[in-house]
């Protein structure tokens, strides 16, 4: 057994790696999810760290930020958040053990001078890269200019092919003589994205690094890094990017906005996470499933190596779903930290937990689900185009004997069916002509539930109060 295959039996350690320089957007949740779910679903370990060396676009808001959305979405983390900024003196440290292996070396060509060579290299059709001007090797009858600040180049082998076994790809090789000597360190002593991952992912114990595939790129020049350092490698598995439903790259048109946009759009956390699982993995036919049940089917053998699509309406609709699961309570309690409703008094109208329970099937969002029982706390409001079509004087005598048939009853949904039947009967009508003036009468809406169903769980009083208030203005 390997010391690698040690580690991978004793503790799976994961993590998720933000850059700090905007929002968590779908994309990057997704990612998280993935690498979350390895480790939960292993009994390992998952670990934040904050890739902050980008001084200029990083910013505390966006720190924050990302906190937020993670701790919305329930993806909780073991160690961290850990910052690259506080890592400065590691990474300088490492750094000069290349330096004194042969295996870094530093630069001296000014930003004109690779510019100026990129181009050349343009126009002799060949693919713009870093000439090893300052090899060592090419370098020796070579004076440092005291006026320029040098970065430190890693040597790249000259040879050879660089392989590994992808947990999402599968093999994947790369040809040493395809990679250039690429940045170590910049000028102002931060690491690159290649070099200080590296270090991170060796000191922090790393077994498995999942990422988005636009990383794979880098993974051969990680990987050499390593073969210097003679660090064990991790495994690595690269996930597929999620395109907009017209095959281009994910943007705000397509619906990449702030994790808690959603939030606020009243999403449910489980059902972003259920959608985001589904982009890019599938267990069978499964398409909506709990947290738990996703952690007990996760694996990374059905992530698809192919791009997701998102679909903005199917969001909508696993959002819907997880609504018409969830606890009753557990939504009434959403409802009332609601915006929306901050000034009503929940105690004067229906049951809250009955009312979503009769009207959550409808509900796509938390913010429909409380749009639609906010109607049963404030003053009924009907349009003039509803009141000229439904609430007319032809209705009036119908409504009036409705409205005395419900006085004497016991009161339950059998009883007001009864009366609404006889009503019909009574005045030769059917059941819509009597029921859209009840629903406006008692809601303001056209769209409402069983009629007996809202009337029965409004109750006696303020049903009549309504009704009577109603037909006083016909």
């Amino acid at each position: 057994m390997t010391a690698l295959s040690a580690r991978l039996i004793s503790m799976i350690r994961t993590r998720f790696a933000p850059s700090p320089t905007g929002y968590l957007h779908i994309g990057g949740a997704r990612t998280a999810l993935y690498a979350w779910a390895y480790a939960r679903k292993h009994g390992g370990q998952f670990i934040l760290r904050v890739e902050d060396t980008d001084q200029e676009r990083s910013s505390e808001a966006s720190v924050q930020a990302i906190l937020d959305s993670m701790t919305w979405l329930g993806l909780d983390w073991d160690e961290g958040p850990i910052f690259q900024m506080d890592r400065l003196s590691r990474y300088r440290e490492i750094a000069e053990v290349l330096v004194d292996s042969g295996n870094a070396y530093w630069c001296y060509a000014t930003p004109e001078e690779l510019t100026k060579m990129r181009e050349e290299q343009r126009k002799m059709g060949v693919k713009p890269r870093y000439d090893g001007r300052w090899r060592p090797e090419n370098a020796a009858d070579l004076v440092p200019p005291e006026d320029v600040t040098p970065v430190l180049r890693f040597k790249n082998p000259d040879s050879g092919d660089v392989a590994w076994d992808d947990l999402v790809k599968g093999v994947i090789t790369v040809s040493n003589t395809e990679l250039d000597d690429f940045v170590l360190l910049r000028g102002d002593g931060t690491p690159t994205y290649n070099f200080g991952v590296v270090v991170d992912d060796h000191d922090m114990n790393l077994t498995h690094v999942i990422r988005g595939d636009d990383h794979v790129n880098n993974t051969p020049r990680q990987i050499n890094v390593y073969r210097a350092l003679g660090y064990e490698l991790p495994a690595f598995g690269h996930v597929p990017m999620i395109l907009g439903d017209d095959g281009e790259r994910l943007s705000k048109r397509h619906g990449a906005v702030s994790v808690m946009h959603y939030r606020d759009q009243g999403f449910l956390p489980d059902a972003v996470l259920n959608y985001l699982a589904r982009l890019g993995w599938s267990h069978g036919d499964d398409e909506i499933f709990s947290r738990d049940q996703f952690l007990e089917w996760f694996d990374l053998e059905h992530v698809n190596r192919s791009p997701a699509k998102f679909d903005a309406t199917k969001l909508s609709w696993t959002n819907g779903e997880h609504i018409n699961l969830a606890d009753d309570e557990l939504l009434a309690d959403l409802v009332r930290a609601n915006p929306g409703g901050q000034d009503i008094i929940w105690e004067d109208g229906p049951n809250l937990s009955d009312l979503i329970k009769l009207l959550k099937d409808r509900a796509t969002s938390l913010n429909d689900l409380a749009d639609s029982v906010l109607m049963f706390f404030r003053e009924v409001q009907i349009s003039q185009d509803d009141r000229l079509k439904f609430l007319t004087p032809d209705i009036k005598p119908a409504l009036i004997h409705f409205t005395e048939s419900l006085q004497g009853i016991e009161w339950g949904r059998p009883e007001i069916a009864g009366c609404i039947k006889m009503s019909l009967t009574e005045f030769q009508l059917k059941m819509p002509q009597l029921a859209m003036p009840l629903r406006l009468l008692l809601t303001g809406q056209t769209q409402t539930p069983a009629i007996d169903a809202i009337i029965e769980l409004v109750g006696r009083d303020r049903m009549l109060a309504r009704l009577h208030a109603g037909l006083s203005e016909l």
